[in-house]
């Protein structure tokens, strides 16, 4: 039997390790999750396998978790899909602080090799929990999406770091007799989660949730070690790895580097800051965009966060579709950091069955740029921000952006002149070739579809 169950566990590893590597193409993607949830039933069913185990508890919280998981992905919309995100962080998050603290409860004299697994599950687990919940609160505007800084923060911070290790290196030399001390562990990892998130702007939020479902990644390893359990190590390893580099790939595409997005408190200024946005922006119908797509050959879409909130994106396939069938070559421009979570854009393109050949990363379509006749930016803002290359005292000046100013044509799709998540005003509304088409970016693409069906 044991045999047989460290076999399950090493065809379930194998498995985990193969889906994440087909879930980083976007054609691959769906098997590579589907390959990866059945790994995970192969690692449950072998762990079940285990004699001893209370199956009535077992069974009551798999009946538990399966109705709330399948009306929360049921309910959640696509624009909260983030915070969804934050909040399975945060669950990861408690349940490997909770396998720590039960196992410290019912076993009180553990060696240093069981105590220092367990702080960290603790730490690591308390830590994401927190500060998970802060990340989805500021997604969700619950609170201010905006830094929250006071003085000497940076100190005060450093002084629980600090606090927190003394108390662990105490903690696992004499953890029999050190429960209290314990419990100021968990106090003081649920502080540090909370007082780690709110200096961070809602713009950097996308960074957070990654380096947070790393943080979730390590705690679940660190329970593995305190239960001897290989998958659970060898799966917590590969999601903390995996949030790794995706954290250092969104601070690359912003031009920042993680200290910089933890420390920087960016979104507490705005381009006020920096020089006075100034210009008419000039505004468009329907009927008269219809005229300029009609004409063009080379079409390109920048999807952000206001297609999400509109739900626009089928809509837009339409008007691509019709486009196409104008003659047009369509393609769809993805930033990295568009919207509020990694692939974001991705998955509500891939929703409205877009082609994946025609979705191109920024830095393969810059270049193209000055040749698209049109630009059609539906509901993205900072992203397409030519502060980041015109202006220095601009918050983001030096970030990567796509360069839709230097299209023939750009289309602006908002409801206003309001600047974006990060706060900052958008130089690209005054350029002499954009024009706004304002409103919802879904009632305008309607229009656009209509003109076109009626022309």
């Amino acid at each position: 039997m044991t045999l047989l169950i460290e076999w399950s566990y090493i065809v379930a590893a194998v498995l985990f390790i193969l889906g994440l590597k087909l879930l980083g193409k976007q054609a691959t993607a769906r098997h590579g999750n589907l390959l990866s949830a059945v790994g995970m039933l192969i690692a449950i069913v072998g762990t079940l396998l285990v004699r001893g185990l209370h199956y009535q508890w077992i069974m009551l919280g798999l009946v538990i978790g399966s109705v709330i998981g399948a009306v929360a992905a049921q309910r959640v919309k696509m624009t909260a899909m983030p915070e969804m995100v934050a909040l399975f962080n945060g669950a990861g998050g408690l349940a490997s602080l909770l396998v720590g603290w039960v196992e410290y409860h019912n076993h009180r004299t553990p060696d240093l090799s069981a105590a220092i697994p367990i702080y960290l599950a603790v730490l690591i687990g308390g830590v994401t929990l927190t500060g998970s919940v802060i990340a989805y609160a500021k997604l969700a505007e619950k609170v201010q999406s905006r830094p929250v800084l006071f003085s000497f923060q940076r100190a005060v911070n450093l002084g629980l770091v600090l606090l927190v290790l003394l108390a662990g290196v105490i903690f696992c030399e004499r953890p029999a007799s050190s429960y209290p001390l314990f419990l100021v562990i968990v106090a003081l990892s649920f502080v540090l989660g909370v007082l780690g998130v709110i200096p961070i702007g809602g713009a950097d939020m996308p960074v957070v949730i990654a380096l947070l479902n790393s943080y979730s990644g390590l705690a679940a390893a660190a329970a593995g070690f305190i239960i001897q359990n290989t998958v659970l190590i060898v799966a917590g390893c590969l999601v903390g790895a995996s949030g790794v580099i995706l954290t250092q790939i969104m601070c690359k595409a912003m031009n920042r580097s993680i200290f910089n997005v933890l420390f920087a408190g960016f979104g507490s200024t705005t381009a006020a800051s920096g020089e006075a946005v100034t210009g008419e922006a000039k505004a468009i119908a329907a009927e008269s965009a219809y005229y300029v797509l009609e004409a063009a050959t080379q079409v390109v879409f920048v999807p952000g966060y206001g297609m999400a909130v509109a739900q626009a994106q089928h809509v837009l396939r339409e008007l691509a579709d019709l486009l196409e069938e104008n003659g047009a070559e369509v393609r769809y421009a993805i930033h990295p950091v568009a919207g509020r979570m990694p692939g974001h854009m991705n998955v509500l393109l891939a929703e409205a069955d877009v082609p994946y050949e025609q979705l191109v990363e920024m830095d393969a379509i810059n270049p193209a740029m000055p040749t698209m006749d049109v630009a059609i930016v539906v509901g993205a803002n900072d992203v397409v921000n030519p502060a980041a290359r015109e202006v220095p005292a601009s918050p983001i000046y030096g970030m990567p952006i796509i360069n839709v100013d230097q299209a023939r044509t750009v289309f602006v799709l908002k409801r206003s002149m309001a600047s974006g998540f990060a706060g900052i005003e958008n130089p690209l509304f005054f350029k002499p070739n954009t024009r706004m088409l304002f409103g919802d970016a879904k009632t305008s693409l309607q229009a656009l579809v209509s003109e076109f069906k009626s022309g």
